[in-house]
């Protein structure tokens, strides 16, 4: 079956950007000209998603608002013959099916993916975690739909990553299949290093089998307290393979500053209208410190 819905859990509180996120979402965070979440609803839409699901908390009316019509903003643009402007704020309300869902308490990722039980119902799914950024000439998504296509299991994006990071992360274990796909064996939640059996970390960009959704349901609480995604996806892997995808791409981690500050630079870099006179800037601040 062609996956064609994707789950946002967004209702996070963002607590690494603090003061910036006190009032407004982390998913909302500039990247230069677009917000944090646009970059990835992007790429699903890019990867064929035709339906996406927002799982929000009280705090992030601002996401829907920014995927919604602004019959204000777009007649002030029409007066002020802005057109390229007004094009553009259109095209954000055009660019996928939005549909939204609270989670009211934060019981984890895990829970999060619960909350959208009904709207995908028995089919496969997409879940794209909006603070990871994938700079990537194949969508990051669309690399793990290609594997799922080929081989109809569940997928992880998967990255190498120092060992002394792993504990940040969920890590798998792995059978390899080829030079970017591994059937994974295992895999535990933020392991201490000398526990982790890989250095290969689940990244946020997942296809799901509707499978997930009964373990879900009846999965107790992890690491933290809360339902986590990772012990429910081991369980699954007990019932039915599970893949993991190395991906090929640029991972900006933008819910941490390092990461956010590098992205903002990369892909600052990448654009006509910033490249010459932004490289020179730092060519030249670089050059007084």
């Amino acid at each position: 079956m062609k996956v064609r819905k994707a789950i946002f859990p967004v209702a996070g509180l963002g607590t690494r950007f603090l003061p910036a996120t006190k009032s407004s979402p982390k998913e909302m965070l500039p990247l230069i000209d677009k917000p944090l979440v646009q970059y990835v609803v992007e790429e699903a839409v890019a990867a064929g998603i035709t339906q996406i699901i927002f799982v929000t908390g009280r705090t992030k009316r601002t996401i829907e608002d920014h995927f919604d019509l602004s019959p204000e903003l777009e007649s002030h643009l029409e007066e002020k013959g802005k057109d390229a402007n007004l094009q553009e704020v259109r095209d954000i309300a055009d660019l996928v099916d939005i549909y939204y869902v609270r989670q009211k308490k934060a019981l984890g990722l895990g829970h999060a993916i619960l909350c959208a039980r009904d709207f995908i119902g028995n089919e496969p799914f997409a879940v794209l975690l909006g603070d990871d950024i994938i700079d990537s000439e194949t969508p990051c998504l669309k690399q793990l739909l290609n594997v799922y296509e080929q081989y109809h299991g569940s997928v992880l994006a998967l990255e190498q990553v120092p060992m002394e990071q792993i504990s940040s992360y969920g890590c798998v274990a792995v059978n390899r299949i080829d030079e970017r796909v591994v059937e994974v064996t295992d895999m535990v939640e933020k392991p201490k290093r000398e526990e982790a059996p890989s250095d290969l970390a689940i990244i946020g960009r997942y296809v799901l089998t509707p499978a997930i959704f009964p373990i879900l349901e009846h999965q107790e609480p992890g690491r933290g307290g809360e339902i986590q995604l990772t012990d429910a996806i081991r369980r699954l892997s007990q019932d039915e393979k599970v893949y993991g995808c190395l991906f090929e791409g640029l991972r900006h981690d933008c819910g941490d500053k390092l990461g956010f500050l590098k992205a903002t630079v990369d892909l600052a870099l990448k654009r006509d209208e910033f490249r010459e006179d932004f490289a020179k800037y730092l060519q030249k601040r670089l050059g007084e410190l």
